[in-house]
């Protein structure tokens, strides 16, 4: 019988893992080659990709240099891919990971167009059964979440929506047929680092694009380019240092965050540095000191520096005002980078909107009502982000010991042991979670990481007899204590209205959700978790 056909019997597996992204890939090929488990993947889209699958928006473009944004683990594949440019648009990226589940032969143990509903712990048999929405049940002893952090798209609840005439699309759920802005009055609701991807390439084509802006947001340009095939043979002979670099960066990049600090230098010298890195481009340009991130004083001079950068750029002063009118400091909130975003807002067929002037009333069936003016429109784009990190997961109804739900457990914020489990949810693992370095780094870095650890620890229970692992309350708590302390430490709690707190997101609980004390600690954190018989985790 094929173990894929729907039926009231469960298909039984050592793991589940629930999405093909990066994280289930990656997932997959270690639980099936390095242990040699019986492994299946459920992924709700018709294709692998993840992220990568959905987000198809104008201009989507990887923000992490390409070089870096891959994974490390087979020196093969390393030498054997190359990419086309500094920084890598959607397509390419995509391309890449249908490469991959090539080359591993990973499709044959992925189930596609299967969205789980629910995954609820079966105490007696010691056992996940997850159900999807076509009714098909699996069960597992391991069930591993990669269901990516940015992943759930945030729709924002504006009065008139359902009556509007033209069309509307959120970024992370584009149709993958392309949009058509030729001859159309666009609205861009959003200018986070989507909609600073997206704002160049609809202006490109549309009759008119209005931006409404509701919080002004710094960003650097990438300066991308096609790969210099010499730099290409350069990476590929110096990869293993390369790597190692990712390994020691607090943000997991291809490189290391200078020594300097900014209140400590010379401030012709700073500027000088501040001038170099702009033409650098890209998200080098905060690792141009060490104490951007921890100093307010230090900060103010990236953030006027940048300012100076965005009323330079824009033709318009008044314009220029309002782009540059930022109430954050520099990368509390990702930090975007861009190409020629500021520069749009000199086009004759752009305009922006100031929705902290006027604000957003309803929308009306031909556009969009502020408090002052109606905008008639054909098309809305909502680049409004993600309920991030933990909306995916909430959505599934995970139900762990004693009935109790991961809705239940995260009522006041999502809490975890590293990231990567929660108490009363036994050999539930979750791939990048909340409490982990995850959206503060360089994706595949994390990824990587988080999925050899789970792995090895895998492999540690079945050497040691062990049939479940759970992280102890105690271990939980203490855990959400030290990434409150390590974030309070930093000036990234001072962006108010920043999705890493889920403030995007109406209703959600305020926690700051990644681990910010740097990717370099916490892997030596997990590694001496293990190393001290997982201190942290009750294993039976």
């Amino acid at each position: 019988m094929d173990m894929h056909t729907s039926s009231p019997d469960p298909r039984y597996y050592d793991a589940l893992v629930i999405g093909a992204g990066f994280g289930g890939l990656y997932q997959l090929y270690c639980l099936r080659e390095r242990l040699g488990m019986s492994v299946l993947v459920l992924e709700a889209a018709d294709g692998v990709g993840g992220t990568w699958y959905w987000n198809r928006y104008p201009g989507a473009r990887c923000d992490s240099e390409s070089h870096g944004y891959c994974y490390t683990f087979s020196d093969d594949l390393v030498r054997e891919w190359e990419w086309s440019e500094r920084y890598p648009g959607q397509p390419e990226v995509l391309r890449y990971l249908n490469h991959v589940a090539d080359r591993f032969d990973l499709r044959r143990d992925i189930r596609l167009d299967c969205r789980v509903k629910s995954a609820r712990f079966d105490e007696v048999e010691n056992l996940w059964r997850v159900e999807t929405d076509a009714g098909e049940r699996y069960a597992a002893r391991f069930l591993i979440t990669a269901v990516g952090c940015l992943s759930s798209a945030n729709i924002p609840d504006i009065p008139g929506l359902d009556g509007f005439k033209g069309d509307w699309y959120h970024t992370g759920e584009w149709p993958h047929q392309g949009v058509d802005f030729t001859a159309k009055r666009v609205g861009q609701i959003g200018t986070g680092s989507t909609g600073i991807q997206a704002a160049p390439v609809i202006a490109a084509d549309a009759a008119h694009l209005t931006v409404f802006q509701r919080t002004a947001n710094y960003s650097v340009p990438a300066r991308n380019g096609p790969m210099d095939p010499a730099i290409r043979r350069q990476i590929k002979e110096r990869y293993h240092e390369i790597r190692e670099a990712m390994h020691l960066s607090p943000n997991g990049h291809p490189f290391l965050i200078s020594e300097r600090k900014a209140v400590e230098t010379d401030p012709a010298e700073r500027e000088a540095l501040y001038e170099e890195a702009w033409e650098k481009g890209g998200l080098r340009f905060r690792a141009v000191f060490q104490d951007l991130l921890v100093d307010q004083a230090a900060n103010d001079t990236a953030s006027e520096f940048l300012k100076s950068k965005i009323m330079a750029t824009v033709d318009d002063p008044a314009v220029g005002e309002i782009l540059a009118k930022i109430d954050h400091p520099f990368a509390t909130k990702r930090p975007p980078i861009d190409t020629d975003y500021f520069e749009t807002f000199n086009l004759p067929n752009v305009s922006l909107v100031d929705l902290r002037a006027d604000p957003i009333e309803c929308i009306l069936p031909n556009g969009i009502k502020t408090r002052s003016r109606e905008f008639d429109l054909d098309i809305l784009v909502f680049a409004t982000g993600f309920d991030a990190m933990t909306g995916t997961l909430l959505k599934i109804e995970i139900e762990g010991r004693d009935g109790r739900t991961l809705r239940e457990a995260w009522k006041e914020g999502p809490r975890t042991y590293l990231g990567l489990q929660v108490d009363g949810f036994p050999n539930l693992f979750t791939v990048t979670g909340p409490g982990s370095p995850s959206v503060l780094t360089n994706m595949p870095v994390a990824i990587e990481q988080h999925v050899e650890w789970i792995t090895d620890c895998i492999a540690a229970m079945r050497n040691n007899g062990a049939a479940s692992i759970e992280a102890t309350a105690d271990a939980v708590s203490d855990w959400v204590a030290h990434v409150n302390a390590c974030a309070d430490a930093t000036l990234m709690p001072k962006a108010g209205h920043s999705w890493y707190l889920g403030a995007n997101v109406p209703g959600k609980p305020r926690v700051f959700m990644p681990y910010p004390g740097g990717m370099h600690r916490y892997r030596e954190i997990c590694a001496q978790v293990a190393a001290n018989a997982y201190e942290g985790f009750v294993l039976r």
